[in-house]
């Protein structure tokens, strides 16, 4: 794997090995991988130190993805970047988590195809690294493969699951959603194209969570369906929202306004809907003087009191922030005991109501919401790949982040001889995104994670530190892409997808879209998406 010399002991540790030689295992590769000393003061090690261009690969080809490889490719010279992607089209968040009626945001897309214009990029679509779950016609490859093939692999696979309340009701009420499952639907992500959630059982819905996606969750919900039909929304959400009953929405937060996750963009545009009106927040739970505030409180706290104090309107929509509340479970609807009705709350008190760091009490006093639709947006969580346990990347389960250095180092995992643990950096394995620190911020803080992933890349590169395959064969040096599909036959057994493959998806969508007057109308299957390839 790391050095010719370890290729046999490598290929048992990413392949089926006991659990009594792993720790072994893995000690000899961190031994043989050292680098070798030179004089040498170049920054950078020369090629022939790699023995061949310094392949990357990546592992994910969301934002976290692009943003690293275009930092890497960027700062050193002749890099080979290869992304993977588990679907046949590229973008992740961007295509699928970003609102329909935010366009603006997906403008990185530009950055990202100048990226993927290099001659040193490329795209390796629907292709599914180890047993990553929802994509069964996508071509699989065992992440062995990728530490024989390339000097340093970047994980930036995202989140693929979502945080549950853990509350009677919540796994066998129909009308419970997750918002990650709602926003992947309307945005036509193929593993929840068949959720058909039903907006017809009554008219007021539940969000629970406070951030930018309840927000998103609730814009959608409310938001003039005709002011959608321009935007790539979906064909099949724009049919469902069209017969929406839904006329109000409460998203509820255990915290107050001081403490809530949202930001004042997607706050304002709530407020902004024509015909839909806000219902005014507790007054008490925002602090008497303001202008002390930090400037992002301080407009945000403006902005509710602003909204909150406008004259009611016979609008026929409305929304509230419900502050101060904690679920306790979903309840079903008199007339009928498997679907939902109504969601009862817990109030609570705050420690302290005007801090931001303020955390909330229970007070065994509560309140029961009608809610015929509920959508739970308490967080998403990343997962690890099923061949981490076997060569020893620790993987944090309550975190839903692989460990690392903060700086997108993968941790390896070690025993002393006196059976302590002490973790050291596993050679050439990184991470960027929300998999490496949880899913949290927008695309910009995404940004500036995986440029810290790439830099710390790149100042291993100048101090030696060991990497995969560092010497690797001298005649053949180290094949990336091409080492995985001639090891695993990959393109016999399943359609991969090209960059330019990519293109004629995306031209197809484009044409379809142009007769509903639309950017594009996406493909929902990926079927569809590889039947335009032939």
């Amino acid at each position: 794997m790391y050095l010719s010399r370890a290729m046999t002991g490598i290929s048992s540790l990413c392949t089926s090995i006991s659990r009594q030689r792993k720790s072994s295992l893995i000690s000899q590769v961190l031994l043989a991988s050292r680098p070798r000393r030179t004089v040498t003061s170049t920054a950078i090690p020369p090629q022939n130190e790699l023995n061949s261009p310094f392949r990357v690969a990546v592992i994910g080809s969301g934002p976290a993805g692009f943003y690293t490889t275009y930092r890497l490719m960027s700062k050193v010279h002749g890099a080979r970047v290869d992304m993977y992607e588990a679907l046949p089209v590229p973008f992740g968040l961007v295509r699928f988590g970003v609102a329909p009626d935010h366009p603006e945001v997906k403008n990185c897309r530009e950055k990202f195809e100048q990226v993927a214009g290099s001659p040193h990029f490329t795209f390796v679509g629907n292709v599914s690294v180890g047993d990553q779950p929802g994509h069964p016609e996508a071509g699989r490859v065992p992440l062995g493969s990728f530490l024989r093939h390339y000097h340093a692999v970047v994980f930036a696979y995202g989140s693929s699951k979502d945080k549950t309340l853990g509350i009677p009701g919540e796994s066998s009420l129909k009308g419970i959603y997750s918002a990650r499952e709602f926003v992947g639907w309307y945005n036509g992500l193929p593993e929840h194209a068949d959720l058909a959630p039903d907006l017809t059982q009554g008219d007021e819905a539940v969000i629970i969570g406070q951030g930018n996606v309840a927000l998103d969750v609730a814009r959608m919900l409310l938001e003039d369906v005709d002011v959608l039909r321009k935007s790539d929304i979906t064909a099949h959400a724009l049919e469902t929202l069209s017969k929406s009953t839904i006329k109000r929405v409460h998203v509820v937060g255990r915290r107050g306004p001081m403490q809530a996750a949202f930001t004042i963009k997607e706050v304002r545009e709530l407020m902004k809907l024509p015909s839909v009106s806000f219902h005014p927040v507790d007054e008490s739970l925002v602090p008497s003087d303001i202008k002390t505030l930090p400037r992002a409180p301080k407009r945000l706290m403006e902005i509710l009191l602003k909204y909150s104090n406008q004259p009611s309107s016979s609008r026929s929509k409305s929304w509230s922030l419900d502050f101060c509340l904690s679920p306790k479970s979903f309840l079903p609807d008199p007339s009928s005991a498997s679907q939902l009705g109504s969601t009862e709350f817990e109030r609570t008190s705050l420690s302290d109501p005007f801090s931001p760091n303020a955390y909330a009490l229970g007070t065994n006093s509560h309140i029961t919401v009608p809610s015929s639709i509920a959508f739970r947006s308490i967080g998403y969580k990343s997962t690890p790949l099923g061949e981490f346990a076997d060569i020893g990347v620790p993987f944090d389960e309550r975190r839903g982040v692989i460990s690392n250095d903060g700086h997108g180092r993968v941790w390896h995992e070690e025993r002393t001889q006196d059976a302590a643990r002490t973790y050291g950096h596993f050679p050439g394995l990184y991470c960027a995104g929300w998999v490496k620190r949880g899913p949290t911020g927008v695309i910009a803080s995404t940004m500036e994670d995986a440029f810290n992933t790439a830099d710390a890349i790149v100042e291993d590169l100048k101090g030696r530190l060991p990497f995969l395959n560092r010497h690797g064969d001298k005649e053949k040096g180290v094949a990336g892409w091409e080492g995985v599909r001639a090891e695993t036959g990959l393109d016999k057994k399943a359609r991969v997808v090209r960059w330019e493959d990519w293109l004629k998806i995306d031209a197809a969508e484009r044409e379809r879209g142009k007769g509903e007057g639309k950017e594009r109308e996406k493909f929902t299957r990926t079927a569809d998406m590889l039947a335009v390839l032939g």
